[in-house]
């Protein structure tokens, strides 16, 4: 089914044309009738099936009907963190790129001096995390008293970082009566059907996909290694295989950055990515990645969810998740809008265990390849003093 048969309007289908998006995904087709309708929906798709697309553009569509001189916020999108926020306004802004239509990230980590400006000249949608939007209606500079409709977008993953008393707050300080809710997540757990009991009335239910399912289109694969020898298989793995974009997943942050900084002084263009970099850090070094400035992005879990780099071909589990919902959403930064994808995995003996608990959830084995023949210190061990990377 193509974009024009659902009943958007030439503006918006402009800005699809011009993104090249012309058949719209099963997550797409069966959602956004159904949000258009104004039914309350709990949709579950895997990653990278075009999540936002299928809220925001029925959502746009309906602000279309409005008076241009509109300038109250009557859409509310929830996010768990600051990438996927930012990720889904950048979405939203080109979709409106025609139309009259205000979006603002609302996000901590950055000033609230810009933030409180575009609020003050009115904003159509809001797009927040939960922490900085409750400092926001604190000190009184959001109305939320025109909301409409309320996304809960990667519920699963709010629930994992804690944000449901966040949540229930928020959802105290919205008006009372009706409004439309929509509940979007890539598992659907008896945590997330709890949930939906609480927040949406006679929900429709979509599952595109098998639960935890991953990417046919993702070709996954495993290496049995010892922890002392990853750093030389990685290396041996980027010059082999000529990879010219990898993102590495770490377990930890101080991994990233020693691992970041072992790869640079072997020569390579690395940098690290997670929580302990400040929000303008992290998105430069993203920006960069996404332009193939820098050639390896190591980051722990921060971005294994709503990150959305066009055509990145290959992930590396350098250490495998403790949780293995996150394996999920880690090799999901791949095989991204039907394309095909490639994930690696390291395993080492301490790490059997959480092998098992991935294919469990998977319920098949993930293919094993042979050890390739590498060669040792092919990256130095770190100098006593470590030498500061810029993000």
């Amino acid at each position: 089914m193509n974009f024009s048969e659902l009943g958007l309007c030439s503006r918006i289908l402009r800005a699809l044309e011009e993104k090249s998006y012309t058949t719209a995904s099963p997550i797409q087709q069966k959602a956004i009738p159904i949000i258009a309708q104004g039914s309350d929906l709990i949709a579950c798709a895997q990653t990278g099936t075009g999540k936002t697309a299928a809220f925001a553009l029925p959502l746009i569509e309906r602000l279309v009907g409005k008076n241009e001189e509109w300038r109250k916020t009557s859409v509310l999108v929830l996010s768990p963190t600051r990438e996927l926020a930012s990720q889904i306004v950048e979405n939203i802004t080109h979709y409106t790129k025609y139309l009259p239509i205000r979006c603002a990230a609302i996000y901590g980590g950055v000033s609230k001096r810009q933030q409180i400006q575009a609020l003050s000249k009115g904003v159509h949608i809001i797009v927040a995390t939960p922490g900085r939007l409750l400092d926001h209606l604190g000190q009184g500079t959001i109305d939320l008293q025109h909301i409409e409709t309320l996304v809960l977008d990667e519920a699963d993953r709010m629930l994992d970082m804690g944000f449901i008393k966040d949540v229930y707050k928020i959802m105290r300080a919205l008006p009372r009566g009706k409004r439309q809710t929509l509940l979007f997540s890539a598992t659907f757990s008896n945590q997330i059907k709890d949930l939906s009991t609480k927040f949406l009335k006679t929900p429709v239910v979509i599952c595109i996909n098998q639960e935890n399912a991953t990417a046919d289109r993702i070709e996954q694969t495993i290496l049995h290694v010892s922890n002392t020898r990853k750093p030389d298989l990685l290396s041996h793995l980027i010059q082999e295989n000529n990879w010219k974009q990898v993102l590495v997943f770490t377990r930890t942050k101080r991994g990233a950055n020693r691992l970041s900084e072992e790869l640079n002084n072997a020569g390579y263009q690395s940098r690290p990515f997670h929580s302990n970099k400040s929000q303008e850090a992290r998105q430069k070094t993203l920006e960069s990645f996404k332009k193939q400035e820098v050639d390896i992005l190591v980051a722990t879990d921060i971005v294994s969810r709503g990150i959305d780099i066009s055509d990145l071909p290959l992930v590396v589990n350098y250490d495998l998740p403790e949780l293995p919902e996150n394996y999920v959403h880690r090799i999901g930064r791949t095989g991204r809008a039907g394309r095909t994808g490639q994930a690696v995995s390291f395993v080492s003996p301490e790490q059997q265990k959480y092998l098992k608990l991935i294919e469990t959830m998977l319920k098949k084995e993930i293919p094993e390849e042979p050890l390739p023949n590498f060669k040792l210190s092919r990256i130095k061990s770190l100098p006593k003093k470590k030498k500061k990377i810029k993000s």
